[in-house]
């Protein structure tokens, strides 16, 4: 049983999906492969904005969506994120040094380590001493994946990464795939791991 996990690191649903995985996999098994995109690319390519915007002076909208997380957050039994002051934030770099880690067996620290700046510590990532401290503070090789994200390659593989990730249906994130099905946002995680089970 396995479950794609489409994510950026500026997403703040994409933050709380990831919160929840472990137990998630410890209850039913399910393994998640978290694949790195990156959200303005998305956006670019099928003309979505962020919530941020398309909420922006509707009436009660930002106020459901904020009973949607505590709903999310109290079924699931994690504390919701700390809202980051800088948001919102560019995460090009982020996301090129997860496709980094991807090839590295830090992979899964790194993740936790920018969601946890991002979200947790309310850093602002899109600054390069910013991210080389988060990385450090982290017990990451901060400089070798500093590096990383100025490759050639690693850049073509986000950019690959994003473009597949359209083609496949992806709009925003979390977008969550189990094989060609597709669900979008937190609250259809529940969907996704009931077909994941079947």
């Amino acid at each position: 049983m396995n479950i794609e996990f489409h994510y950026d690191f500026g997403s703040p649903n994409a933050y709380l999906v990831h919160k929840v995985i472990p137990g998630v996999t410890a209850k039913t098994g399910i393994e998640f492969s978290y694949v790195p995109i990156l959200l303005g690319g998305v956006f670019k390519a099928t003309g979505n904005v962020s919530p941020a915007v398309s909420m922006q002076g509707i009436k009660n909208k930002p106020q459901y969506q904020g009973v949607e997380t505590k709903r999310f957050c109290g079924a699931y039994g994690v504390e919701p994120h700390v809202a980051n002051p800088y948001f919102p934030v560019n995460t090009l770099k982020m996301m090129r040094g997860a496709v980094y880690a991807q090839s590295t067996d830090f992979y899964q620290q790194y993740i936790d380590a920018m969601y946890s700046a991002m979200w947790e510590q309310s850093l602002k990532m899109d600054e390069d001493d910013v991210i080389l401290s988060a990385l450090t503070d982290a017990g990451l090789p901060a400089q070798e994946i500093i590096d990383g994200m100025s490759d050639p390659a690693v850049k073509q593989r986000l950019i690959d990464s994003t473009e597949s990730t359209v083609s496949r249906g992806t709009f925003g994130a979390p977008t969550l795939f189990v094989g060609d099905e597709i669900f979008f946002g937190k609250d259809k995680l529940r969907d996704a791991i009931e077909l994941a089970q079947q």
